[in-house]
């Protein structure tokens, strides 16, 4: 998707200021030839059609966006926990593996520093839409170390059942979040129609309406296009929950290999 490319390849600030710059510029120069095209669209009765108009189509957008935004953000929310139970689970497992002997001790090290640094670069590669096979051959590997632990004493064997738990507590994380990343891509097509019309005539509406003075004219419409705008890139950002500096980090992931570290 477009707003995929941009949330991921730009920055948030160069991001929001070409939205404005595209958004805004666009609507001020559609006025700009309005204006003088059509210098007819002035009067009382005029502006009173306009602004029934205008009250509509201004609470319909207000309502329509607060719902979608609310909703991805939602997304968002789920994403972090997710992460965070993720992050959890293998810093425990980092945590107790001091508690078999060396030679286990050290595969399993070895085998979960492979896996957290496999699950970072598959974080990257399946937020923009790609896939990372070596994160899944990596897991398997660390599994496969659990599994060759002999364990001798009560405390190997209570912390040895506890970490089956965990791996399976970040496996199932993991599998959650993948689905997540390719699949929450922000609203369909049709939802955007809705957003880019509903903006469209708002924008219109204040286009077309009669104020005597242009300098005013020109302001509000700037104003209300730069509102516009700010709603997009926000919808735009909300809509990839692992990408962008509102998406989800991966900071609980890194904590794990700190703490292998």
């Amino acid at each position: 998707m477009i707003s995929q490319w941009l949330v991921a390849n730009l920055s948030s600030w160069v991001l929001l200021l070409g939205i404005i710059v595209v958004v805004a510029g666009g609507a001020i120069l559609i006025q700009v030839f309005v204006r003088r095209r059509f210098p007819g669209l002035k009067g009382e009765e005029h502006n009173d059609v306009i602004k029934f108009a205008f009250g509509v189509v201004g609470f319909v957008f207000a309502f329509f966006l607060g719902f979608v935004v609310s909703a991805m953000w939602g997304q968002i929310g789920d994403a972090d926990g997710r992460a965070r139970t993720e992050g959890a689970a293998g810093v425990q497992l980092a945590r107790t593996v001091t508690v078999f002997d060396q030679p286990d001790e050290d595969r399993i090290r070895k085998a979960l520093l492979e896996y957290q640094q496999a699950a970072l670069v598959e974080w990257r590669e399946i937020a923009q839409g790609g896939a990372y096979p070596d994160a899944d051959e990596a897991f398997t590997r660390l599994y496969a170390a659990y599994e060759e632990v002999q364990a001798r004493t009560d405390a190997q064997k209570t912390i040895l059942s506890t970490s089956f738990g965990n791996l399976d507590s970040v496996g199932q994380a993991r599998t959650q979040r993948l689905a997540q990343a390719q699949t929450d891509n922000g609203p369909p097509w049709s939802l955007w129609a809705v957003i880019w019309l509903t903006s469209g005539l708002l924008l219109a509406c204040a286009i077309i309406y009669d104020v005597k003075k242009p300098a005013t004219h020109y302001t509000m419409v700037a104003i209300l296009g730069i509102l516009v705008a700010v709603n997009l890139f926000l919808v735009a950002e909300l809509s990839h929950p692992f990408i962008g500096e509102i998406g989800t980090s991966s900071e609980p992931l890194q904590q794990v290999i700190r703490q292998l570290s």
